[in-house]
């Protein structure tokens, strides 16, 4: 590592631990939040590798995480950021094999020009994956193939909130491959008209004065059995009061803040339903000998064009502080961060 700089330019946390709120990730100011500054270079330890930064994406659970509201704590003067794409340029012992290859990582404190991670967290890239797909390989698409895989185990037909996001987008074409029904639920009449040339069965605006209507004669037709759901509000609860015995509310997100009653908490005994939560770092360990499968899956869907990212706009990294807030405005594709 002699040649390398004895710092690293980062952003930086400025606070430390939970935030005890629940706000969603809606940024008005990172500054609030994050700082620009230098690090020292990080050393790779037994089983870990330096990482030179090609490109970080921001996801939800990024903005939460710096906000204070995700499930695990902030650490103040630590880097921010969770995943990215970069160049091997040194390793601990055991992860020797990685140096020179370029990968797509998840790590803690990937807004950095260089940073640290578990070789275990890394996927050697096929030169035919973009930066910006291999910047998004990991939380985004294994999530998709992890919900995907429970909704495919209960039935033929599922329910997405948030369609029109990336991941939203990813779950379709997935679910499509698969031969899977999807009833897709967006904000906007647009969306829902893009969805269905996507190849959702339904799409439905939440916002439409008759939406209710509309979900219910879906959920008699298709019978959908899961509820894979990043908004988790009043409307979600409304959803899954209208599914069918023995459905699934899995709840990933929480893109509304708000607080709402639970209307017909009797169905969870006499229709036998169920909610829980999907957190992707223990579906990671939990199916970790399938991992290999998945992480294989997910490129090649990347590198034969199934898969695509949609980019919002690019954002450089010292300009992060400053530009998240407005950049977070752009509501179709995802922020990537560049050194």
């Amino acid at each position: 590592m002699s040649d390398l700089p004895n710092e690293t330019f980062s952003v930086i946390q400025k606070l430390d631990g939970y935030s005890g709120r629940s706000e969603g990730p809606v940024i008005e100011d990172a500054a609030e939040y994050l700082k620009d500054g230098m690090l020292p270079m990080p050393t790779p330890g037994k089983g870990q590798v330096l990482i030179k930064l090609r490109m970080a994406s921001v996801n939800p659970s990024d903005l939460h995480f710096i906000k204070g509201e995700y499930g695990q704590p902030r650490e103040q003067g630590k880097a921010a950021g969770f995943e990215g794409c970069g160049d091997v340029v040194a390793a601990g012992e055991g992860a020797e094999h990685l140096v020179g290859q370029r990968v797509a990582f998840v790590t803690t404190g990937a807004w950095s020009e260089y940073c640290v991670t578990m070789a275990m967290m890394c996927i050697p890239l096929h030169p035919s994956v973009k930066d910006e797909d291999g910047a998004a390989q990991i939380v985004n698409p294994l999530t998709a193939v992890g919900m995907v895989d429970i909704a495919e185990k209960n039935g033929d037909c599922f329910v997405m909130s948030a369609a029109a996001s990336q991941l939203g987008k990813l779950m379709l074409g997935l679910a499509k491959d698969k031969g899977l029904k999807t009833i897709c639920l967006v904000r906007r009449k647009d969306a829902a008209d893009a969805l269905m040339a996507l190849g959702a069965t339904v799409a439905l605006d939440v916002t439409a004065d008759d939406f209710d209507a509309q979900f219910a004669a879906a959920s008699r037709e298709h019978k959908p059995r899961v509820f894979l759901d990043a908004v988790t509000d009043a409307i979600s609860e409304r959803v899954f009061t209208m599914m069918p015995n023995r459905a699934r509310w899995v709840s990933y997100g929480k893109l509304n803040p708000e607080l709402f009653p639970m209307t017909q908490m009797g169905q969870l005994i006499f229709q036998s339903k169920v909610i829980e939560g999907f957190w992707l770092t223990p579906w990671m360990q939990a199916n970790g000998a399938e991992m290999p499968r998945f992480a294989k899956e997910v490129q090649t869907r990347f590198a034969d064009g199934t898969w695509k990212t949609d980019v919002a706009t690019y954002l450089p990294l010292r300009d992060v502080v400053s530009g998240l807030a407005a950049a977070t405005q752009i509501k179709d594709g995802k922020i990537m961060i560049t050194p």
